[in-house]
């Protein structure tokens, strides 16, 4: 590996790694609209969103330690497969968010992506 190659790859990892952990720090700091997104059939919202929350913190901070990246890795995308109905909640019911319905479906495909890039980083 080239010098330049290492350092983009630090930087990504860097990258997706603040991504994991600010997300998860909303999931405490402001709850609320993640405790909205979730599906009635989740018999605790705010249960779901602290855990969800905790285990993008833990997953983010495990991305940092090449000992814990793979581990990481697939937490975090098993984390993001368990996340999908909320997503998914939400883009069927656009106008409880005040949001364009468009820009939610249209998010809906980054899921995969997100993942492809959390697999891509696992080592």
């Amino acid at each position: 590996m080239t010098r330049s190659s290492i350092r983009s790859r630090r930087f990504g990892v860097g990258l997706l790694s603040a991504l994991f952990i600010g997300a998860g720090s909303l999931h405490f700091l402001r709850p609320q609209p993640f405790d909205s997104i979730v599906p009635s059939w989740v018999p605790d919202a705010r249960t779901a969103t602290l855990l969800s929350g905790a285990a993008e913190l833990a997953g983010g901070l495990g991305l940092l330690f090449p000992a814990t990246r793979t581990p990481a890795s697939w937490g975090l995308i098993l984390l993001l497969l368990a996340v999908f109905p909320a997503n998914l909640n939400m883009a069927q019911d656009p106008e409880k968010y005040g949001l364009p319905g468009w820009a939610l479906w249209a998010r809906l495909p980054l899921q995969p992506l997100l993942m492809w890039w959390v697999w891509k980083n696992r080592r």
